[in-house]
């Protein structure tokens, strides 16, 4: 039997009072590659902040990696992210260390300990995404792909169950896009880590077909 690792039923999704999203039922499989298309403002982020416990989700029943959404409290908050990873736009590194210490930082804010056992998930994700070496490189010296890279990276640490990639390339030209949806299409893949990614780039879309959602008319509807 295949295992969920988002299971929506039902659900209404508010930001600020207004309801954004409505009725949204949703099922994704370990190691299932999903994108969430729809136009700025119609609920994509609104719903990845659901998955990731920003928004509170109220209205509806939301499982995440096994975890209850209605249940979420700033304690168990915490347990939920350290089996996601989030991926951002805009990368949102530290830019007063280097990659290496940007990587520990995490590691160390979510609970890990042994000094050994960090240097080797560090040299393992650097490895994964292909910045063996770069460990040393300030963040701000590097490309938009290379950061996007370190980004993964980081989201990777905690060997995750689902990654939520949010516009992932929309801050890199094309060439370098392909290069970032091969490497999120690859973890998906090998190590059966689901990916809901959003993004309003349909060359990206129609390049790399997969499963796809779109938002409009505030509900979630799968694309035939």
């Amino acid at each position: 039997m295949s295992e969920l690792v988002i299971q929506l039923d039902n659900v209404n999704i508010y930001q600020s009072g207004s309801l954004i999203l409505q009725d949204v039922n949703l099922k994704v499989e370990k190691g299932e590659f999903v994108y969430l298309v729809g136009r700025t403002g119609a609920g994509k982020s609104s719903l990845l902040k659901t998955l990731y416990g920003e928004l509170t989700l109220t209205e509806g029943s939301g499982n995440v990696v096994g975890f209850n959404l209605k249940d979420m409290t700033w304690k168990t908050l915490p347990f939920l992210r350290r089996n996601l990873g989030v991926v951002f736009q805009d990368f949102q590194l530290l830019t007063d260390r280097n990659v290496h210490e940007n990587l520990k930082f995490v590691l160390k804010a979510t609970g890990w300990q042994d000094e050994k056992l960090m240097e080797q998930k560090i040299d393992d994700v650097l490895n994964k995404v292909g910045l063996q070496n770069k460990g040393f490189k300030m963040t701000y010296e590097m490309s938009g792909g290379e950061q996007q890279r370190v980004d993964i990276a980081r989201a990777l640490l905690n060997a995750p169950k689902l990654i939520l990639a949010d516009e992932p390339t929309g801050m890199l030209d094309p060439e370098t896009s392909d290069e970032i949806m091969q490497l999120l299409m690859q973890i998906a893949k090998e190590d059966g880590t689901a990916i809901l990614m959003a993004t309003h780039d349909f060359m990206v879309v129609n390049k790399f077909p997969s499963r796809t959602l779109t938002t409009e008319g505030g509900k979630l509807v799968e694309k035939a």
